[in-house]
């Protein structure tokens, strides 16, 4: 996979590409990725990105010509190295293979681990990350296919949240963890919380690591994992269990939970 992301500060990212997972996963050569400063395309002699918004008001907004430039020149040079197609000149709506190019702002649909496993599928990224107080908005209807916010709130830039989309997707790709089932079992990957982990030593400050996991029985061990995931989503994060399809034996799980739940509460 290549990841491209259009950025203000590319040295943001410099610790952050070459350290942990990252850095070991561009050291396999299973992603490339790369900060471009967009500001190399403003095409004035200030180095101007952005301007007043047009009807008045607060803020600065940045203009449509350079991130344009930065990413139809980012699509040309693949072409010419025999990575990817670029439009004709003029063109907006890039030809298959197109990149996914996602516009970072708090106006974006939530950022989910399914959305993470979706773009975990593509075979390039380029992530745009603004500054001000937002984005001419003809970036976001001819050149984005996608806007991201990772939570209800507001930063300074884009940088930080397509840092977390990157982490997210980058520990998807085949290869990049050590053991493959790592991200199959995360929280939210499954629908539900993750279940609890131990590891030794069997007992700490008096404390002990439950019975069954010391058991070697696998299928009771499962069955454990699943009913601990149910109790934590139930207790934690009861919205994601609507909708979710549960087998039957996982209903009679939550209702023997919500029984103890409702004992334990009435004991206190």
């Amino acid at each position: 996979m290549r990841v491209d992301v259009l950025t203000l500060f590319p040295e943001m990212f410099a610790g952050v590409f070459g350290s942990s997972i990252l850095g070991k996963a561009q050291e396999k050569g299973i992603i490339s990725l790369n900060a471009i400063n967009f500001r190399e395309y403003a095409g004035n002699k200030h180095g101007s990105v952005d301007d007043t918004p047009y009807g008045g008001g607060g803020g600065m907004v940045l203009k449509p010509e350079p991130i344009f430039r930065a990413v139809e020149d980012l699509l040309g040079r693949l072409e010419v190295e025999g990575e990817g197609s670029t439009p004709d000149e003029g063109e907006t709506a890039y030809e298959s293979p197109r990149p996914r190019v996602i516009l970072m702002c708090p106006q974006g649909e939530t950022f989910t681990q399914q959305k993470a496993e979706e773009l975990a599928r593509e075979e390039h990224l380029v992530f745009i990350c603004g500054h001000y107080e937002g984005y001419d908005e003809r970036i976001r209807e001819h050149l984005v296919t996608d806007e991201i916010s990772i939570g209800d709130y507001v930063l300074t830039g884009g940088e930080l949240p397509a840092m977390v989309v990157i982490d997210s997707v980058t520990r998807l790709l085949p290869g990049v963890l050590g053991n493959e089932t790592s991200a199959v079992t995360d929280s939210f990957s499954t629908g539900l919380l993750e279940y609890p982990h131990y590891t030794r030593p069997v007992e700490f400050r008096g404390w002990k690591v439950p019975d069954i996991l010391l058991s070697g029985h696998h299928a009771n061990v499962a069955d454990w994992r699943r009913k601990e995931a149910l109790r934590r989503t139930w207790l934690r994060r009861p919205d994601l269990l609507q909708g979710l399809e549960l087998s039957e034996k996982d209903k009679k799980w939550l209702e023997q939970l919500q029984a103890e739940e409702g004992r334990d509460t009435e004991d206190k």
